[in-house]
């Protein structure tokens, strides 16, 4: 609900620059082998965190009554939880970004740093005034109605509540010029307890390895917000059942398997030593997932993510250049999508998969089904070899323009739809049997577009083409699309290892989020309808009303973010070391 506000806030509000090492620098407290981390290594500059806090003040009210609408859903279900979000948007009702960091006495220029001690997640964020930290704590509980237990360890105090149902702790403190906040198993044991405090530090720290730095050098991330996540530590800690986060978490899922069958918990909080192999072959599949903004300024919020992956994989797409026309060029219409699909590569890759699960299947209870899921990948990988799908090369969708029809009946659209295929005569002759309306087009493969038959225009409600390249068979629908897909016919394939490109313009996507809100209220008043009110069901009727509710204030949310992008955009490609996708969005 609020997580565009946050990662933004992030991003903006907790960045600090600093040219040497500081011994009490977030960083510092995060252990070299920690198996996730998220943190900032550099400063923005003045004008851009300004832009992005004029963002965020733009948006928070829309934020704010999704959360007020999402509360009242679930006032019947879940009071506890809806008081909770009650009490957190009175907090940001009316507030401007600026007033919120200085209730909240967060250091927009600090430094922070989310990781995982083992799987316990801790966050550690530099304050400017620890005084107003404690006091919107204060506050924030006092509201909601529930305060935190008071705890000293050694020097050092802090608050704690304890969810007894789920076997969880919740941690604040203020530790220096720094706020703590951690979820821990509520019997922690208590080096964890002091790690996660600060109280002693990692043997060697993510700051003194320089992890990050490297990390952001070799992928050329800047260094406002970088994060990895190492699955090789990861899986293993979370299939084990070793880590003390771990076994809370099962100990809770035995609890509740218990009380339905009577199955002693210790037994169910067994778990087999192939859990830990198994997850380790997974990780080696998959081994590392990062993430940095490449830019970052008043216009444009660029992001690189790098998917890490087992040499085999890697070989069996990187040096892979596929004949799609369009996936080499820049998207140029308001909506534009190239997705490479060579079935005959995918065949190959996904077959020898499931070979190998076959030959060596999953032994771990919780994994089990990942052998079924395998097998019948198997099968339909091997389905796929029939014309036309194992003759695929890729799909290419640009959309011009779309009207809905108010009536519901046929939208007036204008684009383009192309199908990369090693047989497009082929396809092309298995269409006409399929539709006789199609029977007597005559296509070569030069590219040169052929009007439609009017039979079709008629339907369509405008003028249609068709083309046929040498490795591709094209439609468009509209005025001048036609020019536009010989054009599209002539543009590159995509280089070595690129598998996908798209873009969004905001105004399209602001038109698309209006019309689904539309169906969304329409269905809704249909099912109100057709369930008219009475004294039998008034409290089902009340949910219909907070459920709507709730979605007009998400789609309130996507309409106030939407409306301030100007473009949005991907790109997908596998390089000499895994898949690296980048994203691109504009502000206008």
């Amino acid at each position: 609900m609020t997580k565009r506000v946050l990662a933004l806030a992030l991003t903006g509000l907790l960045l600090a620059a600093c040219s040497h090492k500081d011994k009490d620098a977030p960083l510092a407290f995060v252990p070299a082998d920690t198996p996730y981390v998220l943190a900032n290594l550099d400063v923005l500059d003045n004008d851009t965190r300004q832009a992005i806090l004029t963002q965020i003040d733009a948006e928070m009210p829309a934020q704010v009554a999704q959360m007020k609408a999402q509360a009242d859903q679930l006032s019947n279900t879940d009071p506890d939880m809806a008081k909770y979000l009650r009490t957190v948007a009175g907090e940001f009702d009316g507030k401007t970004a600026e007033q919120l960091i200085q209730d909240t006495g967060i250091d927009p220029k600090g430094y922070m740093a989310f990781y995982g001690l083992g799987l316990s997640p801790v966050l550690r964020v530099q304050l400017a005034n620890a005084q107003a930290f404690g006091n919107f704590v204060t506050k924030l509980q006092n509201d909601y109605g529930k305060k935190f237990d008071s705890v000293t360890l050694g020097t050092q105090n802090y608050q704690r509540y304890v969810a007894p149902t789920s076997h969880l702790q919740f941690i604040i403190a203020v530790a220096g010029k720094q706020a703590v906040l951690a979820m821990l198993p509520d019997n922690a044991p208590q080096p964890l307890l002091r790690q996660a405090l600060g109280l002693d530090r990692p043997s060697k720290s993510l700051q003194d390895a320089d992890t990050l730095t490297d990390l952001a050098k070799a992928k050329g991330y800047a260094k406002w917000a970088v994060g990895e996540v190492d699955l090789t530590r990861l899986l293993p800690l979370a299939t084990s059942g070793q880590d003390p986060l771990s076994q809370a978490l099962l100990k809770t899922r035995a609890e509740s398997e218990s009380a339905k069958t009577g199955e002693p918990v210790t037994n169910l909080m067994q778990v087999p030593a192939t859990c830990q192999t198994d997850a380790t072959r997974i990780a080696s599949r998959v081994p590392r997932i990062s993430l940095g903004y490449t830019t970052l300024d008043e216009k444009h919020r660029d992001v690189r993510f790098d998917v890490s992956l087992a040499s085999d994989i890697v070989s069996a797409f990187n040096g892979l250049k596929i004949e799609l026309p369009g996936l080499g060029s820049d998207p140029t219409s308001p909506f534009e999508l190239s997705l490479a699909l060579p079935i005959a590569q995918l065949r190959a890759f996904w077959g020898a998969q499931a070979d190998a699960v076959a030959a060596k299947p999953f032994t771990c209870p919780v994994l089990e089904n990942l052998n079924d899921s395998f097998g019948s990948l198997g099968d339909t990988v091997q389905k796929a070899a029939v014309p036309p799908i194992g003759d695929l090369l890729g799909l290419h969708l640009a959309l011009d323009g779309y009207t809905p029809n108010p009536d519901g009946g046929m939208p007036k659209f204008s684009g383009r739809v192309l199908i990369g295929t090693n047989n497009p005569a082929g396809l092309l002759a298995m269409a006409q049997v399929t539709s006789p309306l199609i029977a007597g087009l005559k296509l070569t493969g030069d590219g040169k577009a052929v009007e439609l038959p009017a039979q079709i225009a008629n339907a369509l409600g405008e003028q249609g083409w068709a083309a046929m390249g040498a490795k591709s068979l094209g439609v468009a629908v509209g005025k001048d699309e036609d020019g536009k897909l010989t054009d599209l016919l002539k543009q590159p394939g995509g280089d070595a290892g690129e598998l996908m490109r798209v873009h969004l313009d905001g105004d399209m996507y602001s038109n698309w989020i209006h019309l689904l809100q539309q169906r969304a209220e329409n269905a809704a008043n249909m099912a109100a309808a057709m369930n008219p009110d009475d004294s039998g069901n008034q409290d089902e009727q009340k949910s219909a009303a907070a459920a709507l509710a709730n979605t007009k204030a998400q789609f309130a949310a996507m309409e106030s973010e939407a409306a301030h992008i100007k473009a949005i955009g991907a790109n997908v490609r596998m390089d000499d070391h895994g898949l690296v996708i980048t994203t691109h969005t504009e502000i206008k």
